[in-house]
């Protein structure tokens, strides 16, 4: 009979994470692991993370002295895992939870579970809990998930490629017409919800001069689109100064309704030459970045540095940029993160003509379209650069890259980072060693 080992060390044993412990036996149900399948993916790879490491990596965001006990750790990082490798929701991870007798399995149950492990909505307080180190420390575990199947090994760290790309954010696109709209309506339901009596709302009118200056805009008739919305800015700008002579008024007035102004203000003063724009009121953090594509001039989001292995195309550091940074800026703080991640020096990177003037010396740096003193077999090493191109597609088309639907800035770096997760998942178990039947 095999029974599914989870023990916590002994220093961790006053701590808050909950323990799942199945070693005593059920005498009317039968265990999980004397019916599932051994040789599935899910039940292969329960076995090869090292839980154990994790375990003492993420104790520390348990405090001792606070809370009721939390969520066992094995649970939160496995859930998160699946998550992000079959790109799922919240609420439809934890549906499949229930329903996949593998997946509870892989997160330490070792008997059929019929009732939520959690509320959905306890991931979205969990990913801020962890933040960026405690997904690190997941991240670190698939790696060494990896240097257990033989996926990688240390000397695979110590050549790698690093490109950036857009992680587009869960915004609408940025028209003058819709953010004039948007910030009237934030503003009439905030003042609906403090008990502010406006003069008048506008609400049916606002709705209306945006819908007139889109037909107008498709019918190309721009004096009259620019009419409406020279109106529609008017009756925002009202409001707006009707919630400032409140704000004056009123003592106690919160934090909200200064942020709410500035945001509006900002809105309805910056012109189209302008930097730092706003293009979502929430999220104002949300930068235009111009990648030179043909099907999408612009992107709204941030950047995103990914550096993965040479040879076998494993993530080992996935990082968001904030301030639309050059990306030869970008590239010793990415590749700091991957040598303290692998705990090994990287000798030589891979980089597009992106990254021209690094001014990094400690390692060579090898950029597309190099020829003049590099011999047959660097320049094949070299032309393996593009081999990410490809990683950073399925990271948008099977993860969540190609849409951030994380809240703020936090939101943004913990996205990056769980795409990375989920693609080293999803590696992990389509290269998982196949076993020999007789």
């Amino acid at each position: 009979m095999q029974e599914i080992e989870y023990s916590t060390p002994d220093f961790l044993q006053n701590m808050k994470p909950s323990k799942l412990d199945f070693s005593q036996g059920d005498l009317f149900e039968p265990r999980l692991s004397d019916q599932l399948n051994p040789d599935h993916n899910l039940y292969r790879m329960s076995k090869i993370i090292d839980w154990k490491a994790l375990e003492v990596d993420l104790v520390r965001f348990f405090p001792a002295e606070k809370g009721a006990p939390g969520k066992p750790i094995r649970l939160i990082s496995g859930l998160l895992m699946l998550q992000h490798c079959y790109d799922l929701s919240d609420e439809v991870t934890v549906e499949n939870w229930v329903e996949n007798p593998y997946w509870q399995f892989f997160c330490g149950y070792d008997y059929l579970q019929w009732k939520f492990p959690i509320d959905p909505s306890s991931l979205t307080r969990w990913r801020q809990r962890l933040g960026e180190a405690g997904l690190k420390a997941i991240l670190k575990a698939t790696v060494r998930a990896g240097q257990a199947v033989g996926i990688v090994n240390s000397n695979s760290f110590k050549k790698v490629i690093v490109d950036t790309t857009v992680m587009p954010k869960n915004i609408a696109y940025p028209t003058d017409s819709r953010l004039y709209l948007r910030s009237l309506e934030t503003m009439i339901s905030f003042a609906k919800e403090n008990g502010i009596k406006l003069r008048q709302t506008y609400v049916r009118l606002g709705k209306r001069l945006a819908r007139l200056f889109s037909r107008y805009a498709h019918a190309r008739q721009m004096k009259r689109a620019k009419r409406e919305l020279k109106r529609l800015k008017t009756i925002t700008g009202r409001v707006l100064r009707e919630l400032k002579r409140w704000v004056s008024k009123e003592e106690g007035s919160r934090q909200e309704a200064y942020e709410l102004i500035a945001k509006v203000s900002r809105i309805l003063s910056q012109k189209k030459e302008d930097a730092n724009k706003i293009y979502s009121l929430h999220e104002p953090e949300v930068e235009c970045i111009s990648k030179g594509k043909a099907h999408k001039k612009y992107e709204f989001g941030c950047k995103s540095s990914l550096v993965i292995t040479h040879k076998e195309g494993f993530t080992i550091t996935s990082m968001a940029h904030h301030g639309n940074p050059y990306d030869g800026h970008t590239l010793e703080s990415v590749l700091q993160s991957a040598e303290s991640l692998t705990e090994v020096a990287i000798e030589a990177a891979f980089v597009d003509k992106g990254y021209r003037g690094h001014k990094i010396e400690r390692m060579k740096i090898y950029i597309s379209g190099t020829k003049k003193g590099l011999s047959r077999w660097f320049r094949k090493q070299l032309a393996r650069r593009q081999s990410i191109e490809p990683r950073i597609g399925h990271m948008k088309s099977e993860g969540k890259l190609d849409r951030n639907f994380l809240k703020g800035i936090l939101g943004d770096k913990c996205n990056a980072i769980l795409c990375g997760i989920g693609e080293n998942f999803r590696i992990l178990l389509n290269r998982l060693p196949k076993r020999q039947f007789l």
